[in-house]
C-alpha cells in the first residue's frame, strides 16, 4: 500500500487558494492492491467481527458476495484522510460527505480523487468545493461525494486551528 511518512506530510509544500482552479483535478492518492491481510487488520483494529470481512467461504457461499469485503469504516477513514493530506500543512478539511456505492475486494487498487467545482474567499480564507470519490482500478466509483476544504491565501492569514467556520 502507498504510505506517506509524517515527515513527508509535515514538510510538503502548502497548496494555496490561488494554486487551484475550477475544473482542476487535484493529485490522486493510490492505495493497494488490497490484500486479505489489510482487510483483516482493519476489522481487528476496530473490532468488527462480521465474517464478510475475513472469512472468504462465508462471504462467498453464505452471503453470495464476490469475496471478503473492505469495511465501510475503512473508506470513511481513508477518503477524509486523503482530503486532510491535500490541505496540509496549513489548510483544513472542513466538510466531507459520500455514499457507499460499490464493493472493494482483495486485489483492488483504490484511487482517491478530487475535482474542484467552485471556490470563493470568505473572511480572508479560501473555500474550495470539491467533487470527490474512490475508484477501483476498473474505474468503478465506490464512494462518490462532495467536500469543502479551506486553504490559506498567498500572503493571507493562517487558517485557524481549531477551525471555526465563518458565520453565514
Amino acid at each position: 500500500m502507498t504510505t506517506r511518512t509524517g515527515e513527508e506530510l509535515r514538510n510538503k509544500q502548502q497548496t494555496h487558494y490561488e494554486d487551484v482552479n475550477e475544473g482542476q483535478m487535484l493529485p490522486d492518492y493510490v492505495l493497494g492492491p488490497m490484500t486479505p491481510t489489510h482487510i483483516f487488520r482493519w476489522s481487528a483494529a476496530i473490532e468488527n467481527w462480521h465474517r464478510i470481512h475475513y472469512d472468504q467461504d462465508f462471504a462467498v457461499y453464505h452471503e453470495g458476495l464476490p469475496n471478503i469485503l473492505v469495511n465501510g469504516s475503512w473508506k470513511q477513514s481513508v477518503l477524509p484522510g486523503y482530503l486532510k493530506d491535500l490541505c496540509l500543512p496549513d489548510g483544513w478539511m472542513w466538510k466531507c460527505s459520500f455514499q457507499h456505492r460499490a464493493m472493494i475486494v482483495p486485489g483492488d487498487t483504490i484511487t482517491c480523487w478530487a475535482k474542484v467545482t467552485s471556490k470563493k474567499v470568505i473572511d480572508g480564507l479560501g473555500f474550495i468545493e470539491l467533487e470527490v470519490g474512490m475508484k477501483t482500478q476498473d474505474d468503478i466509483e465506490t464512494c462518490p461525494g462532495q467536500a469543502t476544504i479551506v486553504l490559506p491565501l498567498k500572503g493571507g492569514r493562517s487558517v485557524p486551528y481549531p477551525f471555526v467556520p465563518p458565520k453565514s
